[in-house]
């Protein structure tokens, strides 16, 4: 035997709930789960003997949804999420342009700027970012990634004036002489993309190497990535070889199950016929679902509702697609046998995405189809009903609750408030829950999301008794929706989600047992050892 854990609690999370003391790993597979006494039957002189010293064990983590490139990506950027006022951007950006690392062509680049957190919540103008140069080029976008803010220079870049026309699924804004505010939301941020440079292959495997390594020492062991169009030229060539060599180098320390972000028919059936598709790849990447995207960010007023936000009755967000659009989309990827996922996080955008998936079901019904909604904040009963008939799937994000309680009634009033993020509902209504991050637009860490979860609480512990308490999952529901549902999601239960002989050894061992603490103290509980394909990737000293 390669590796002995032992004098552990090891939660299994199999159907029988067992908790075994040790597990037993060969090579990269789990060989054996149970007593102490009957695992260290199998050690020899190579085995190597960890002693849990009562410590709980887990399998790994499993995020059903986040954008890894753009996590190492972002990270080349400057880090915008402490700014508390427009002072603070400039200053941030004039700290990076006399670095001295500049050169010419190069931009200024930043990510994750949150307007409602500023002393006076308004958005930057390209004339805010002016007071840092107007010789580089700078893109600035909001941590929700739905909207970005570019200064004088990259609008003279890109060739956007007064007369230029607006575009579908996405605007610029205008001030009230018709000259753009530098402000671009959703399609339309793709406009500013497409100009600024692309990194290398070497610079790609940089970014994910930066994300894995990071990612493991929170227990994660499986990532399911929307990359394809994180990188301004949206290269998936470039991105899935990256991927591939960093696995023949044996440098790659997660799993990895992309949902693919192909926005266009023309591209979707290219990418098809090339012979991709959900399934393709290996144990440690794999192709999986179609991602798109129906609507924008409740924080930046471009999730699509049904009916018009309660604080800005002038508009009901953004649709990225007509129906027709996306239901061509959907049927497209389907027919070709490819599971979907869709961001959906107002209710028009939901009833959307279900419609199209409901309508491709019935062309070409397929049984074990595994199509889903990415989000699902704004989930009214009509709906949830229908995830439960078309058996879809909902990847959440408890993390969101830390922001979005705050905000959400202003929003969209009280009635649509009370069915945002309904998880428990859906549990209790036998629907697929799968648990995720959307890193970079939060952190990874899961267990704040754990603990968002189990007690509907911010980070700062409010409300006491924590928002729409009756959606809060127990310790057992919030676990398996970061394992076991995570692995439904990929279709790879019968490989990993639980620690069962046979399956795949990925562990994550903390440094305390969720069971044991006061639920306010799950959050910042730390992770002790990961383990992936067998190896310790992660070992906290």
């Amino acid at each position: 035997m390669d590796t002995i854990l032992y004098n552990g609690k090891i939660y299994t999370l199999d159907n029988k709930g067992t908790v075994a003391e040790a597990i037993c790993i060969k090579g990269n597979r789990i060989a054996f789960v149970g007593k102490n006494e009957e695992a260290l039957r199998f050690k020899d002189n190579n085995t190597k003997l960890i002693d849990l010293e009562g410590r709980m064990a887990v399998p790994g983590f499993n995020d059903s949804h986040m954008h890894l490139l753009s996590y190492g990506y972002t990270a080349t950027k400057i880090e915008l999420n402490n700014a508390k006022s427009i002072e603070d951007l400039i200053l941030l950006g004039k700290e990076r342009l006399h670095s001295g690392n500049l050169k010419e062509g190069d931009w200024i680049l930043g990510r994750g700027w949150n307007n409602d957190y500023f002393e006076v919540n308004r958005l930057p103008t390209r004339y805010d970012l002016d007071r840092i140069t107007t010789d580089f080029p700078i893109c600035y976008t909001r941590v929700c990634g739905h909207i970005l803010v570019v200064n004088s220079k990259a609008l003279e870049l890109v060739g956007i004036d007064k007369n230029s026309s607006q575009i579908p699924g996405g605007r610029f804004d205008l001030d009230e002489n018709g000259e753009p505010l530098g402000i671009f939301r959703e399609n339309a941020m793709n406009i500013i993309y497409s100009a600024i440079p692309d990194p290398d292959i070497e610079g790609i495997k940089s970014m994910i190497l930066k994300c894995s390594e990071d990612a493991v020492k929170h227990g994660i062991t499986s990532i399911q990535t929307d990359d394809f169009e994180q990188l301004p030229k949206k290269d998936y060539d470039k991105i899935i070889k990256a991927y591939l060599e960093l696995i023949d180098e044996g440098r790659l320390k997660v799993r990895v199950y992309e949902q693919c972000l192909l926005p266009e028919v023309k591209k979707l059936k290219s990418f098809i016929e090339e012979g991709y598709n959900t399934g393709w790849g290996n144990e440690y990447f794999k192709i999986g679902p179609l991602k798109l995207l129906a609507d924008g960010s409740l924080g930046a007023r471009t999730a699509y509702l049904t009916e018009p936000y309660n604080d800005d009755n002038t508009t009901r967000g953004i649709p990225v697609f007509t129906q027709e659009e996306l239901d061509e989309l959907v049927l497209t990827a389907h027919n070709a046998g490819m599971q979907v996922a869709i961001h959906g996080i107002g209710d028009g955008a939901m009833y959307m995405a279900v419609e199209s998936i409901e309508k491709a079901l019935r062309k070409n019904p397929r049984e074990d189809h595994r199509h889903g909604i990415v989000h699902c904040q704004i989930t009214d009963m009509s709906l949830m009903n229908k995830f439960k008939e078309l058996n879809l799937v909902a990847y959440v994000q408890p993390i969101f609750l830390n922001y979005d309680m705050h905000i959400v009634e202003d929003r969209v009033g009280k009635e649509k408030a009370k069915y945002t993020y309904n998880w428990k509902r859906m549990l209790d209504m036998g629907i697929h829950v799968a648990g995720g991050s959307d890193c970079p637009v939060e952190k990874f860490d899961i267990l704040p999301n754990l603990y968002s979860a189990i007690t509907r609480k911010d980070l700062n512990g409010y409300p006491e008794d924590g928002w729409l308490p009756d959606q809060k999952l127990s310790i057992d529901e919030a676990l398996r929706i970061f394992t076991v549902e995570g692995a439904y999601a990929s279709f790879e239960e019968d490989i990993k989600g639980t620690l069962e002989a046979g399956k795949l050894a990925d562990i994550a061992v903390l440094e305390r047992n969720l069971y044991d603490v006061k639920p306010e103290e799950i959050k910042d509980i730390k992770v002790d050892l990961t383990i992936m394909d067998g190896k310790i990737v992660y070992e906290r000293v």
